[in-house]
């Protein structure tokens, strides 16, 4: 069982919020505005979340995942820095820009800008590259290979081995295939993975459940 604090709960934050409390885990929303109607929608489907302010969630955790839009984060972090400290922050977020292009212009990725923000966080790069349904539901039952379900693949990036690890367990828990894909500097490339993704799907019409899967023999 991981302690997880969830900082955004719109239908991103609320999906991962709600999956990984279903599969054991102790996960508290990180509150700012209380009344907020995206609040009300994640505890009414899940009253066993819990709700704490962002300082008190985020000292209480483990693990605490970022999936606010990426602009917020410049508002959310510096002051949650110093209780980020040691701690794994998983970056959810895309920095999306003009035209469906990269929002810091390819020059870094936005992990990197995160990782600035909160300097002594284990920051990995998980859990974006999809839009929210996937996060929702990433069963595909009727995809078999060798007697088996194909797992759709959740890639994951960052320089802290163990963090890695850890985020790669959460992911197992909620049904993906967790696949390591390197350090930090590969998440730019992750970001462009998104961009794909919404690209297609989003502005190109195919369907919201598109993922990718990792076969290797």
């Amino acid at each position: 069982m991981v302690q997880i604090a969830v900082i955004g709960h719109g239908r991103v934050g609320s999906a991962l919020a709600h999956g990984l409390q279903a599969a054991g885990h102790v996960v508290t929303l990180a509150v700012h505005d209380p009344d907020s109607s995206s609040l009300r929608r994640a505890l009414a489907r899940n009253p066993a979340l819990r709700t704490a302010t962002p300082r008190e969630a985020v000292r209480s955790a483990d693990v605490v995942l970022l999936a606010t839009p990426f602009a917020a984060a410049r508002d959310v972090l510096p002051p949650l820095a110093e209780d980020l400290e040691g701690r794994v922050l998983v970056d959810c977020t895309n920095p999306v820009g003009r035209g469906l292009t990269h929002g810091l212009r390819s020059e870094r990725s936005g992990s990197e800008a995160i990782q600035d923000l909160a300097p002594g966080a284990r920051v990995v790069k998980a859990f974006s590259v999809y839009g929210y349904e996937n996060l929702e539901d990433p069963a595909f039952p009727g995809i078999v290979r060798d007697g088996r379900p194909v797992l759709p693949m959740m890639p994951i990036a960052g320089d802290d081995g163990a963090a890695k690890a850890s985020v790669a367990g959460l992911a197992a828990d909620l049904g993906w295939d967790p696949l390591d894909v390197g350090g930090l500097v590969q998440a730019l490339h992750l970001e462009h993975l998104t961009l794909l993704w919404v690209r297609m799907v989003r502005a190109g019409g195919r369907s919201p459940h598109l993922v990718w899967a990792a076969l290797s023999r």
